[in-house]
């Protein structure tokens, strides 16, 4: 038996049951009712369904949703906040000087360096006035739908830790991330896709790789999904000729059968049920998959609107599209990676910074603007909550003794939100003179992720797994409080 089924205070009677006996009742029932019955009903017992995730949607609500599903755009790599949102001028009169700047990057605290000024100008926006960068002249269109935290911090400014930390809360290996935490609170609203989704940029994945989208201690039906937004979207899903039809459908059932039989002496292997369950949804997803990511029935004018008709932002532009296609669609949680692999294939600016900006800004504006802009007119951002952000920030001092590049810096950067119960036009927290430290309302990630939480209806100190004995959260033990100035 798992950690997770151990725990059975608060449980109902039906699953106390279920543990107490063992499964087998249920087992010899669902064997004289077929397989297919057998898995949902086996799956249902260790709280998980044949989607596979939970059927109970709203189990781990304490109040009313404002969002019902998350999109993440992730620019992988670090975007330096000083050349992108947090508008500094004091940068631009100490270009080039050397002075005494407290830094926290890969090579630990630093007294100073050689400034960088931003390579770009910075102009006002909206009826907010909210200050934007010239790399962004397409998001700086939407500003009065956003809302900029200028104060986050992390613990590590090492990209496969902080990483972590930003897709699961903690920087070491092992736990579920952000996207397996929503789904195991809410369920899915569509038994045909996945409920969480992951699209990798073409330049490959960020550092660590699936751990990022795992599902660490719970259930494997829980991590994410990776989804091409080209050729197949979901790669051994489809079945050779062969196997078409009726006789996959046989040999699904008869694998379930056989399963069933190797449950009885392993009941509460939730690694069994959720590989029942993932046969299953697999089968569902061969159909379902291809029309989701058929863009056939966009118009040209949405074509146009992300940017699909143009070379440079064709292929996010894709993804933001099909993310939004996705949440048409009930899937719960969507990341989207802008950067793969390593140097200036990501946001990861330690050479040329006016190169390697220039080109992902250049990539991604056009798109981002136009999910929102999309689903503000379809009525979805309101309820569809949109998070921009790397796993850090950047120095505002030159890392080598020539050339613009910037090291990491986790002591202060910029994320912002937008949609899904969100107050647009709106900016909390402030780093220092020279953008290198949050010093006013500090943010850490776990008040991102606890902020996120609640928009999606839950309680981030009450949504809890049990495992090695703890009630685990998302947040840490410790807990964590919504950024509630940003909070419409």
């Amino acid at each position: 038996m798992t950690e997770h089924n151990k725990h059975f205070c608060g449980r109902t009677r039906r699953e106390f049951m279920w543990e107490s006996a063992g499964g087998f009742a249920s087992v010899a029932l669902a064997g004289l009712l077929g397989p297919t019955w057998l898995s949902r009903q086996a799956l249902a017992a260790d709280g998980i369904s044949a989607n596979p995730v939970p059927q109970d949607l709203g189990r781990f609500l304490s109040h009313a949703p404002k969002a019902k599903s998350v999109i993440f755009l992730f620019m992988y790599g670090g975007p330096s906040q000083v050349d992108t949102f947090d508008y500094k001028p004091a940068l631009y009169k100490y270009d080039g000087k050397t002075i005494d700047v407290p830094t926290f990057g890969r090579q630990g605290k630093r007294p100073g360096g050689r400034v960088v000024g931003p390579k770009w100008r910075f102009r006002p926006y909206g009826q907010s006035g909210r200050m934007v960068s010239d790399l962004f002249p397409h998001l700086g269109q939407c500003v009065d739908d956003m809302a900029f935290i200028h104060s986050m911090y992390a613990e590590s400014p090492i990209h496969g830790s902080a990483l972590l930390n930003m897709n699961c809360g903690r920087i070491i290996s092992g736990s579920p991330s952000l996207g397996s935490w929503v789904n195991y609170g809410l369920g899915s609203e569509n038994q045909n896709l996945p409920g969480y989704v992951v699209m990798l940029d073409e330049k490959g994945g960020p550092i660590n790789g699936a751990k990022n989208w795992t599902s660490g201690f719970m259930p494997a039906s829980y991590q994410g999904v990776q989804l091409r937004s080209e050729g197949v979207p979901i790669l051994d899903l489809q079945p050779p000729e062969h196997m078409q039809g009726g006789i996959q459908r046989q040999l699904l059932d008869h694998l379930n059968s056989e399963n069933s039989i190797h449950a009885q002496s392993r009941a509460g292997n939730t690694e069994l049920s959720s590989r029942i369950a993932q046969f299953e949804l697999a089968y569902r997803m061969q159909s379902a998959a291809p029309e989701a990511v058929d863009l056939s029935d966009e118009s040209q004018a949405t074509i146009d609107l992300y940017g699909i008709d143009q070379p440079e932002t064709r292929r996010f532009g894709r993804k933001c599209l099909l993310a939004r296609r996705m949440v048409e669609r009930g899937v719960r949680f969507i990341q989207l990676y802008s950067g793969g692999g390593h140097n200036d294939d990501n946001w990861d600016a330690h050479g040329d910074l006016v190169l390697n900006h220039t080109r992902h800004a250049g990539r991604t504006d056009r798109p981002i603007a136009g999910l929102l802009k999309d689903l503000k007119q379809r009525g979805m951002l309101d309820e569809t909550l949109v998070v921009w952000g790397g796993e850090f920030g950047r120095q505002p001092t030159a890392e080598y003794a020539e050339g613009t590049g910037r090291d990491h810096n986790s002591w202060g950067f910029t994320m912002w939100m937008a949609g899904g119960g969100i107050k647009g036009g709106v900016s909390v927290g402030q780093t220092d003179e020279l953008g290198a430290k949050a010093v006013q309302d500090r943010f850490h990630v776990k008040n991102l992720h606890a902020t996120i939480l609640s928009l999606m209806g839950m309680d981030p100190n009450g949504l809890t797994y049990f495992f090695n004995g703890l009630d685990e959260k998302l947040v840490g033990v410790e807990g964590a409080k919504p950024i509630s100035q940003i909070i419409a």
